[in-house]
């Protein structure tokens, strides 16, 4: 199969579907082999902080030798992203080679699988076939029926809570927390963040199943904040978290090569700088809790009001729009509202009226074409947010993708 053909067919599954219950993709990845059988596993969720977790957990055991895929969700520009082996993007052909394998798991269960489950099994079969030994996953949406949940991980990590997907995961915390402790399964480790939301509901999973709860120091995240110097502030907690889950799979490792491993390490679409003169910085912050901590970290980088970028914002109708405008427009004097491809984007019109009642006096447009908006503000300093699609979208055109 060819890369294109492996897109069209991803593009002919159910997208945006759902199928309940774990059925499906056990019986894709029995076809397969079982291939998450053969390595070890880290499983990643949350409602903010899991792709950065994602990401740090794999290079820490990198750093220990251990060659390690990661595989994240979504992509940001092509569908490749998702899957890393030993710090590396799989090769188109590689990507293709696991959607066939998929498809054809699913065409021998007659399973009319759903996007996320074709991946999701591609991805453990890839991995399997290129011999790693141990593969950080993260969950794509709560924990309980997430496809990703068909390993039986060493190592379950919770990154924080918040509310968002809540029409299908629950309108409280403790809904929300109870779908995502149901990756900590018997026998495991749970490392569970410091502050964590709900935590009783944790609590009460690790004794149900008989698993064994880590604390995460947190000082381990000041210990290596001189690695980290090029991300924001708040990816320090992220990074205490990720080195206490690498631990339980490496062993004890030492602070240099924690260090090491973090330093320079990117973390795409996470305040990520595109260009820097002038100024082009994405950050998928999508619900207000991410919203909140990409205005903290705006606020300390550029502490002079007149001095900060132009917003150039996006946001989805099925998130938290208002809470999302709320955390972000204030801080700017500068705001130019859009829209991305998706058809769950607010229209940009609609949410200029929010962002003028949050921020009345900012200097307002509206471009509803994210091409248009980066050529008309190719002069300015710009921090573009609000979704993942927006982040995807802007930095797809900036590659000229």
């Amino acid at each position: 199969m060819e890369y294109r053909e492996a897109l069209e067919a991803l593009q002919g599954a159910l997208k945006f579907g759902i199928n309940p219950g774990l059925g499906p993709i056990e019986r894709m990845c029995a076809a397969l082999g079982d291939p998450q059988g053969a390595y070890r596993c880290v499983q990643v969720a949350g409602t903010n902080g899991k792709s950065s977790t994602s990401r740090m957990t794999a290079a820490l055991l990198r750093s220990q030798g251990i060659k390690t895929a990661l595989y994240t969700s979504p992509e940001l520009v092509r569908y490749p992203e998702r899957m890393e082996i030993d710090g590396r993007v799989v090769s188109d052909g590689q990507f293709a080679s696991a959607v066939e394998a998929a498809l054809g798991a699913a065409a021998a269960c007659s399973i009319e699988a759903t996007e996320f489950e074709l991946l999701t099994a591609g991805a453990l079969w890839l991995f399997a076939q290129e011999g790693v030994e141990a593969a950080v996953l993260e969950c794509g949406l709560g924990g309980r029926w997430d496809a990703t949940s068909v390993c039986t991980p060493q190592v379950a990590v919770i990154t924080g809570i918040a509310l968002d997907h809540t029409h299908i995961l629950g309108d409280t915390l403790e809904a929300i927390a109870a779908e995502k402790a149901a990756i900590i399964k018997p026998g495991c480790t749970a490392v569970l963040a410091p502050g964590l939301a709900a935590r009783p509901v944790f609590d009460e999973r690790v004794r149900a199943v008989g698993a064994r709860a880590v604390e995460v120091d947190p000082q381990a995240g000041e210990l290596l904040a001189g690695a980290l110097l090029h991300m924001p502030g708040y990816q320090r907690g992220n990074a205490a978290v990720a080195l206490a889950a690498a631990q339980q799979l490496a062993g004890p490792i030492a602070l240099e090569d924690a260090r090491a491993a973090l330093q320079g390490l990117q973390i795409p679409g996470r305040f990520e700088t595109l260009r820097r003169e002038p100024l082009l910085l994405i950050d998928a912050a999508h619900n207000p809790q991410s919203a909140q901590v990409l205005a903290a970290e705006v606020e300390r980088r550029f502490p002079r009001r007149e001095e900060r970028p132009t917003l150039l914002i996006g946001v989805l109708a099925d998130k938290d729009v208002a809470g999302v405008v709320g955390a972000l427009a204030p801080l700017f004097e500068r705001i130019v509202c859009t829209a991305s491809r998706s058809p769950r984007s607010v229209p940009a019109t609609e949410l200029a009226s929010l962002v003028a009642q949050a921020n009345p006096a900012a200097e307002l447009r509206v471009i509803p074409c994210i091409a248009d908006a980066l050529a008309a503000l190719a002069k300015e300093d710009v921090v573009a947010s609000g979704s993942i699609t927006v982040a995807g979208e802007v930095k797809g055109c900036f590659l000229g993708l």
